[in-house]
């Protein structure tokens, strides 16, 4: 009696596995690259926050010049804004969200929902840093030779420490009389720190005075919501992002205060 004999299913599958494993990599491909994108179309001495959330009143992860290179993965509209989730090239812990009219050139990709966070988010941002021994200087557990880091390194290092010390705070909103810190710089070149500021409130105007970490005060004027003026002569200019209010007097002062703070809403 003659037998009939079948290959069994494991060896199909064996010849099989091939073939479908060499599909796989080509699904992979189909996800495009991000774009690189470049800082740009800031006023002259501006950085562009990166912030946590794509909101104007986000939490500021960093503040980067005109130039700086971008990993671009990919825009949404948020309440009519178009945000990109980006990545600076250099830096990979520097991450968050940065208005698309800023990044040169943008990018075509159409984030969904799933795509809002980053994968691998465990904020080390959130994280305790290490000692300034580490972060500043030479840090033997990376390098053997324990030789010190470059300024560049150290100068990048201080300006991110000093922006999370600057933006360590949540902004609240009051009527009548409001105190809390904002985000200012006064001089040319001064990374951004808090200044405490008390809002007076007067129908539908505001005046919002800054005071000075070094003492002295700034008089910034609202009117139907919108910043008019300062006491000072010098000119003055703003942008808004969202609720934000970026706010420039001459070539060095600048301010950034919400909506909430100035007119209570």
């Amino acid at each position: 009696m003659r037998r009939t004999i079948t290959l069994p299913k494991t060896l199909y599958l064996m010849i099989a596995a091939p073939f479908l494993l060499a599909v796989l990599p080509t699904r992979a491909e189909e996800q495009p690259a991000p774009v690189v994108s470049y800082v740009s179309g800031l006023a002259p001495d501006d950085l562009l926050n990166i912030r946590a959330a794509p909101s104007a009143i986000g939490k500021t992860e960093a503040r980067l010049p005109v130039g700086a290179p971008l990993k671009n993965f990919g825009c949404a509209d948020v309440n009519g804004n178009p945000w990109c989730k980006v990545e600076e090239v250099d830096n990979p812990q520097v991450r968050g969200w940065a208005p698309a009219r800023y990044l040169n050139p943008a990018s075509v990709v159409v984030l969904t929902e799933a795509d809002m966070a980053f994968s691998d988010q465990s904020s080390p941002n959130a994280a305790t840093p290490p000692d300034l021994t580490a972060r500043l200087g030479a840090d033997e557990t990376t390098d053997p030779d324990g030789a010190p880091k470059s300024a560049e390194a150290i100068g990048r290092t201080a300006m991110q420490d000093a922006y999370s010390l600057a933006f360590a705070t949540v902004e609240t909103a009051s009527t009548g009389e409001a105190s809390t810190e904002i985000p200012c710089a006064r001089h040319v070149g001064q990374p951004m720190t808090r200044c405490e500021t008390s809002v007076a409130h007067t129908g539908g105007d505001s005046a919002v005075t800054v005071t000075w970490p070094d003492g002295g005060t700034r008089v910034i004027s609202f009117h139907g919501g919108l910043p008019t003026g300062s006491d000072s002569s010098d000119e003055f200019r703003f942008t808004r992002e969202g609720s934000l209010n970026m706010i420039r007097i001459g070539t060095s002062e600048r301010f950034e205060i919400t909506d909430a703070v100035a007119t209570g809403g």
